[in-house]
């Protein structure tokens, strides 16, 4: 089952991402069993190729296990496994494999044993896969019983306003400071730093402005620009395509480093390495790290990524007293109530509320 990817006006990076998706889901469904041609149909339509190919690993790890882990099936490979097999497992089987066996196994590679582990929040996924499957193969009449009723919770602990991190207005100013005139890099670094301060600038406006992901902002290509219209196109999530506006900030930082540093270069992505190549995620993430420890005045270990710039960007448009829709609207958050998390984080929000409250006893 391929993914028809719609090509038109998308960034050549995302198409080159999502065919390698395209393919790897491709070479997984034609190792596990024929019976699954209508679950993966159903994928196909109901969500995006990055889930899909998420959803499926899980299922291919799952199925592994049965072969390897168990003796729910008599199948030397995992394509002949049979609908039968699965029929024939219970709730309790699979909650034994969340809750046991996925939590800390071992696989022996190359002659070694290696222990793996997976946290709640990877659990989770994997239930949502295991759900995702069992339901439908009831849906489809493929199985007489919806085992997904009997999965346990994975119990994840609730996101509290307290234990967002993002950087404050003040912070905000010092990240500008310190990537203006690199007060606080190494020598080494400042050598660096002198070829790339109006990149790395034109990058952390981005992220403190728009809230863009990770994977949002290194996608950006030169055309994805209209300086006449003063706008710009980002791809989403699930494909989803969204002009932006450029505020008059952020296209100085963008002119600057157009003009002074990337200059006459063809490749299409707009923030290139040293190199002239397309800036990786990870490089993204060391460089985010890097300023943001400095402005902090911390650790390198504890700067922030790019996400917790994704949270400045939420918080501090709040507090500016911007709707949380309109927020919701700009962060392509899927829940108003992740909105309403940043809503609920103002520093010092407990003493000014007090100190607001106090009583003139003199009058």
């Amino acid at each position: 089952m391929s993914y028809h990817i719609n090509t038109k006006g998308k960034p050549k990076q995302l198409l080159r991402e999502e065919i390698e998706i395209s393919k790897q889901i491709k070479e997984l469904e034609l190792s596990l069993p024929l019976f699954m041609r209508d679950y993966f149909i159903f994928l196909k339509g109901s969500v995006s190729p990055a889930t899909a190919l998420a959803y499926t690993r899980d299922i291919e790890f799952f199925f592994t296990y049965l072969l390897e882990e168990t003796l729910l099936s008599k199948a030397d490979k995992l394509k002949e496994i049979k609908l039968e097999e699965l029929a024939a497992l219970r709730s309790r089987d699979l909650n034994e494999f969340l809750g046991d066996y996925c939590r800390r196994y071992y696989k022996e590679i190359d002659g070694e044993m290696h222990v793996f582990e997976n946290n709640n929040a990877s659990i989770s996924r994997k239930r949502s896969s295991l759900s995702s499957l069992f339901r439908f193969l009831f849906r489809n009449e493929q199985l007489d019983t919806d085992l997904s009723a009997g999965l346990n919770p994975i119990r994840m602990p609730k996101a509290q306003p307290d234990t967002i991190k993002r950087l404050h207005e003040d912070e905000i100013i010092e990240l500008l400071y310190v990537v203006e005139t690199g007060e606080g890099l190494s020598e080494r670094e400042l050598i660096y730093w002198e070829k790339t301060k109006y990149r790395d600038r034109a990058i952390l406006l981005f992220f403190i402005t728009y809230g863009l992901r990770l994977r949002e902002l290194a996608n950006l290509d030169i055309s994805s620009f209209h300086f006449g219209r003063k706008e710009f196109t980002v791809y989403r999530k699930r494909d989803k395509e969204t002009v932006l506006p450029l505020n008059d900030t952020t296209e100085r930082a963008l002119n600057d480093y157009l003009t002074l540093e990337r200059k006459d270069v063809a490749e299409e992505a707009l923030f290139l390495s040293l190199q002239n190549k397309r800036l990786t995620q990870r490089a993204i993430r060391e460089l985010v790290k890097k300023y943001t420890a400095l402005a902090m005045k911390t650790s390198r270990s504890q700067g922030y990524s790019p996400h917790k710039l994704r949270a400045t960007a939420a918080s501090t448009l709040i507090e500016r007293g911007f709707s949380i829709y309109d927020v919701q609207n700009l962060l392509d958050h899927d829940n108003v109530t992740t909105t309403q998390l940043y809503a609920a984080h103002r520093k010092n929000v407990k003493a000014d509320i007090i100190k607001n409250f106090e009583l003139d006893e003199d009058k």
